[in-house]
């Protein structure tokens, strides 16, 4: 059925209650209550085996490492979507992406469809939080709007510093060659010297030191370990033993994100918040191995796949004084429960007018909610989710309990693992249980005929050429939001990348006119850079 039909389950309106009675049973009325500080940590292509309390043997990681060991580590922690920006949005509003269009990343800025970004009838864990009067700061990469009143500062945020695309350099441009977009501070673009992933930890510790007298949410979406693989010199002297380049510079890359996950940490103690702070690490998918090395062992499959090695991340939760400490938590949850159990946290009412496909996780993990389990697939303790579901392109997936059931990279048919018995997805067993492959394909489509079809495609200069467009009114709205004193042109600090902007600035007089900008864009099928 079509979303604005969506109904709750049985299931759902139970678990909204149930969350309500646990949130009063840890600790009485909480509305009176002082809410709790929100951190959400967002790691970028951080394979499942990428840090050391999942596995990882030559990349220390003592402050991640740390989150585990004082909090809840999932071993069965999902995202939405095996690539960046789709998870982003699903993370954002804890609703299934899909039920709002958003399925896929855009491609690269300059290519993006005009219909590109998070639409403004899905609020944004931010915009919630902020009615309640939190203070609202957000440290990163964004990639789910590029317009201007889908930007961060336009979603709830009160304060941003970092980046609107997918990707970025970590250091500021140089030289013939760079990659680095424009770095905002809230609208502004601003010259940043430091290494990237310092930057955002340097900004995050400020932001919690200046807002420590009143309840704050800090989101920090690294861009690290997202290629280009780039890492500063004092922790490239770190791993000097590893002879591969390119293995050696990603665990540089890992050790400087989990250094500045410790300042954030470092600042929560420094004022005494610990107690009153809820902590969630995740990554937004697998890690893209051939590219960056990066580890999803022991799942098969990479980025952009809905096997396991694409989807299921590190995933960890702390509360200290709420939550077990060093606690592993296996059964199936998914990033869609962080604003479920954000909200929850913060006394904040969640009822099915919400649409919210996250159920509030406090309960699960303190053991304060146990219901049945699934008949023939659950462990005994109860499961957050009767299922999830993936859809990517031709990809989709199920899980339901210990059960999966997956076609991926054009598998013309549904392949059925049961994963508590072959987690590497090795041992098909649809053949010998027809009769469940059945029973949930019938359940992914009734989930499936709930959900739009996309609105856009992913889209970058060969698509644009072979389409035949211009794409000259995404250039044009992009040039207005840069054109910030609405003369009708750039200047080399509007825009924030010289190199570029030399490029672009075809008559050399010091500024880049529309027309220049879209002759630079599309005359020649892509940007250099």
């Amino acid at each position: 059925m079509p979303d604005h039909e969506w109904t709750p389950s049985r299931r759902e309106a139970l678990s909204a209650g149930a969350a309500s009675a646990a949130m009063l049973a840890m600790g009485g009325a909480h509305a009176q209550q002082e809410r709790p500080n929100i951190v959400l940590i967002v790691a970028d292509d951080l394979g499942y085996g990428g840090v050391g309390c999942y596995g990882a043997k030559d990349i220390p990681t003592p402050h991640i490492d740390a989150l585990a060991s004082g909090g809840v580590r999932m071993t069965s922690g999902y995202v939405t979507c095996p690539v960046c920006a789709p998870t982003r949005a699903g993370l954002m509003t804890g609703r299934y992406q899909q039920r709002f269009g958003f399925e896929t990343n855009p491609g690269p800025e300059a290519y993006a469809d005009p219909k590109f970004g998070l639409p403004r009838s899905e609020k944004t864990l931010a915009e919630r939080l902020k009615e309640l009067g939190c203070a609202t700061g957000m440290f990163g990469k964004w990639h789910i709007g590029y317009k201007p009143g889908l930007t961060p500062p336009d979603r709830g945020f009160d304060e941003f510093f970092g980046f609107l695309s997918g990707a970025n350099d970590y250091f500021p441009a140089t030289g013939r060659r760079s990659g680095r977009q424009p770095i905002l501070r809230g609208t502004k673009v601003v010259e940043e010297k430091e290494y990237l992933t310092d930057a955002f930890g340097r900004e995050a510790v400020s932001f919690i030191e200046r807002h420590k007298d009143r309840p704050f949410f800090c989101y920090l979406p690294f861009n690290a370990v997202h290629s280009p693989l780039q890492a500063d010199s004092k922790y490239l002297k770190r791993f000097e033993h590893i002879a591969d380049q390119k293995r050696r510079t990603h665990c540089a890359m890992v050790s400087a994100m989990d250094d500045n996950v410790g300042r954030v940490m470092d600042a929560l103690r420094k004022h005494g918040l610990e107690e009153r702070t809820l902590v969630f690490f995740i990554s937004d998918n697998g890690g893209p191995t051939p590219l960056t090395t990066s580890s999803n062992a022991p799942l098969r499959g990479y980025k952009g796949q809905v096997l396991e090695g694409g989807i299921r991340v590190p995933f960890i939760v702390r509360w200290k004084g709420k939550l077990p400490e060093g606690k592993v938590y296996d059964r199936p949850v998914i990033s869609l429960d962080v604003v479920s159990t954000v909200l929850a946290a913060a006394g904040k009412p969640v009822g099915p007018a919400d649409k919210l496909d996250g159920v509030n996780l406090v309960p699960y993990l303190t053991g304060a909610q146990s219901p049945p389990p699934l008949a023939g697939g659950g462990k005994g303790e109860g499961e957050p989710h009767p299922a999830l579901f993936w859809r990517f392109h031709d990809q989709r997936a199920l899980r339901q309990g210990d059960w999966k059931l997956v076609r991926a990279n054009q598998d013309p048919r549904w392949r059925l693992y049961h994963l508590d018995r072959d987690i590497a997805e090795a041992r098909d067993l649809s053949d010998r249980e027809p009769a469940r492959v059945k029973e949930m394909e019938e359940i992914w489509n009734a989930w499936n005929a709930e959900l739009r079809e996309p609105l856009w495609h992913r889209q970058d200069g060969r698509t644009r050429r072979r389409a035949g467009g211009d794409g000259g009114a995404r250039v044009e709205a992009q040039f207005k939001q840069l054109d910030k004193n609405g003369d009708g042109k750039l200047s080399a600090d509007e825009f924030g990348r010289p190199r570029i902007f030399r490029q672009m600035d075809k008559d050399g007089d010091g500024f880049a006119t529309l027309e220049e900008a879209k002759s630079f864009f599309y005359g020649r099928g892509r940007p250099k850079r």
